[in-house]
This record gives structure tokens, sequence and C-alpha cells, in this order.
């Protein structure tokens, strides 16, 4: 039967890859509920069956789950692989199920060990096809290839952080122009995790060589004062963990910032965070018939646990405009101008998204930033803006792509 079974699925290999996948799915969700059924203990959960069977309640729990899916492609996605169902078919016939309904249940196996080797290669790649039929499977999915990438990248990089920070205020400037620009950026919960490991801290704020910028185009503090290095961005005082202590290296017009110390481990963490007012730092609006779009962006250059990157934008700034989300691999060009055509090639396509966070600074708040709202007070206050004035957007990520960057892009005005 599983021979035969096998030859079917590839006789029928002109058939669409949704629809083979499918029909796998079936031949599974049919056979191993109809053995369950012929079992005293197939309505029980997954414990009871488990030591009735004498098997994994891992393995059972999965098989579950999957047979409680109406979707056939949502069966093949979360079934247990071939090997760990064929022992359930094993001791599903020890249990009482009967050798007709175990040998539709070998056949179904069969063809779904076939699909896997012959359509896919591994389980892994089975899961990376479906995902793009099943929504709920592509977020599952892409949640766990980041979180192996994460783990992989910090432990060769020998850092990871809790949290990378990119918050970005946008104003009218007074000249009616432009737009004033204030960042908020940080990483908390920076972490050295092998003692030898040397700790480049990234920011988008972090290479650049303020002394050899033209002063009106220097980035200057929340009080006004224009500053010569990153020094004199910090806010220290609404870190939670000790604030992290700098070297600074330059190397030509370049100047990078390491993390002073040799301490590492969990008690080593520390945080970092700036902020940075550019006045007149982009254009309001854009000439007629250009179709250029107006967008910020943060970069991943440091391993994090998670990504919050809010846009804080005033009620005359893209008024009756909401943004759309883009994600670049910056891996081989580096930083992408999202109005470049180019560079649409390296975009991302992934199931993060953007939520809006209403109008009003109090609806701005996050469990993830200690102490936010302090922060965006802070800013209102130091800045002489209204906070009731303007409104918010999220893009919140769980283990973002190392190297990537996230963009959120505006229709502005013509003008």
């Amino acid at each position: 039967m599983s021979t035969t079974d096998s030859a079917q699925t590839r006789h029928e290999a002109h058939e669409p890859l949704d629809r083979l996948i499918a029909r796998v799915g079936g031949q599974l969700s049919d056979s191993l509920a109809a053995i369950l059924a012929e079992l005293p203990e197939g309505s029980m959960g997954p414990q009871r069956l488990a030591k009735a069977l004498g098997l994994d309640k891992v393995l059972l729990s999965r098989l579950l789950k999957a047979l409680r899916s109406a979707d056939p492609i949502a069966v093949a996605y979360h079934a247990p692989g071939p090997d760990p169902l064929r022992r359930f078919l094993r001791a599903a016939r020890k249990g009482g199920a009967s050798a007709a309904c175990v040998e539709r249940g070998e056949a179904a196996v069969s063809a779904f060990d076939d699909l896997i080797r012959g359509y896919a290669g591994d389980r892994s790649s089975l899961a990376a096809m479906i995902s793009a039929w099943l929504p709920e499977a592509r977020a599952e999915f892409e949640l766990r290839r980041k979180q192996a990438a994460h783990r992989a990248m910090s432990e060769l990089k020998g850092v990871a952080a809790n949290l990378n920070l990119g918050v970005v205020f946008l104003h009218p400037s007074k000249d009616g122009k432009n737009l004033d620009v204030v960042w908020l950026v940080g990483l908390l919960g920076i972490t050295r995790l092998r003692p030898d490991a040397p700790i480049k801290v990234t920011t988008r704020l972090s290479t650049r060589r303020f002394a050899d910028m033209p002063l009106e185009r220097r980035p200057t503090t929340l009080a006004g004062e224009h500053v010569d290095n990153l020094e004199g961005l910090r806010l220290d005082q609404f870190c939670l963990a000790p604030p992290a202590q700098l070297e600074v290296s330059e190397v030509g017009t370049t100047v990078h910032y390491l993390l002073a110390g040799e301490e590492f481990g969990p008690r080593s963490a520390v945080d970092l965070l700036l902020a940075e007012v550019n006045l007149g730092e982009m254009p309001a609006a854009v000439a007629p018939g250009s179709g250029r779009l107006g967008y910020v962006f943060v970069e991943v250059g440091s391993p994090s646990r998670t990504l919050v990157f809010d846009v804080i934008v005033h009620e005359d700034v893209y008024a009756g405009r909401d943004p759309k989300l883009l994600i670049y691999d910056t891996s081989l060009d580096g930083v992408a101008d999202v109005n470049d055509r180019a560079r649409d090639v390296d975009r991302v396509d992934m199931v993060e998204n953007i939520a809006s966070l209403g109008k009003g600074a109090a609806r701005f708040r996050s469990p993830d930033v200690p102490r936010y709202q302090d922060l965006l007070t802070h800013v209102f206050e130091h800045m002489g803006w209204d906070g009731a004035a303007f409104r918010g957007y999220r893009c919140h990520i769980d283990f973002p792509i190392y190297g990537s960057q996230v963009a959120m892009a505006f229709e502005p005005p013509e003008g």
C-alpha cells in the first residue's frame, strides 16, 4: 500500500503544490482520526492517551492538535513527522485499532514521507512552503526561525540586547516647509555573553563624527545644546540597568563606540538611551508628480530580543495618511533609500505589521520600555510640544533579523 501511494504521489507531481499538500494532509487527517475513533482512549486528552499507548505526551499533543485543524494544509503543517507517526501506528495496533484502519494510516504516512523527501527535502523546508498558504503557520514559522537566528548571531558576536528602541517624533518646523525630527534611540539590557567579545554599540547615531559636520547640521540635545559626541545625548536618568560605559575609537572620519569593561553574563547587563534633535531635517512636502515617500527607519545592528519602533506624528504632519511598513536586507548594499526602486529587490516579505496607537500621548504606552510615559513626557516638555496633538504608530518585532532595516513610509503632500 505505501509503495503504491508513494508512486501515486510522484505520478501526480504535475498538480499544484498546495493541492498536493492538501490532499496528503487530508489523507493523514481522515486515516488518523479513524484510528483514534477505534481506540478506547481515543477521546481522552494527550496525557491519558500517551499513558495508555506507552508513547510520549508531546507526540500525542502534537497529533491531536493537528487533527483539530479543519484545513488539511494545516494538518500537514502541525502533524508529527513520519517516524513518530509510525510509532503511533504501531502502538495503536497493539492498543486495539483494526489492521485495516492502521494499514490506511500507514499509506497516508508513507505519502506524507514521500511529500517531504520528494518535494521539500526535509520537514523544515516543507514548513517554509506551507507558510505561503497558511497565515498562522507563517507567523509561527517566522518566529521560530528568527529566534534561532537571534540565538546563533548572539552567540557568534558575543552580545545580546533585550530591547532595541527607536522612537521618532515628527513636528512642523517654524519655516513651514520642513519637519523637525527628534529621535529617542536605545539598547536596553546589553549583555556581553563571552569575556573576550569586543562589543560595538550600534545605533543610528553611532558612526558619525559630529565635529566634521557644519554647526547647523549637528544634532542637539533636547535642551538645544550642540554636542561633539554621543555622550552629550545620553538620558541615563531613564535607564533601568546601570548606564553603559563607552570607549571611543576613531578610524578616519568614522567613530566607533565600544562597551567598556570586561564584565560578562546576565549580571553585566547595561542600558544605553539617547535623544537627539534635528531641526528642519526633512521636507514637509514633495515635488508634484515625484511619487516620493517621506520615511524614517531603524537598523538592527545588535542582536536583540525585541524591537520597538514608534513613529509619533503631529496632527499637521502627513494628515490623514497612515504609514506602510518596509523591511530591507542591508547585508550587501547597506542602508536602503525607500525611494530607490533598485532596492525593492532587497525588501524582505514578513508578517510584521504597524499598529496604530491612536491620538494623544496618554495612549502611547509600552510594556517593553521602562518608564515609557515619563520618557515621552520628557521630550514633549523640553520641545514645548502638546502631546495631545500627536498620533502614534508602532512596529513591534520579536527577534528582529540582525542586519535588517525597518522603515515606515508616508505619502507626503505635494507642494
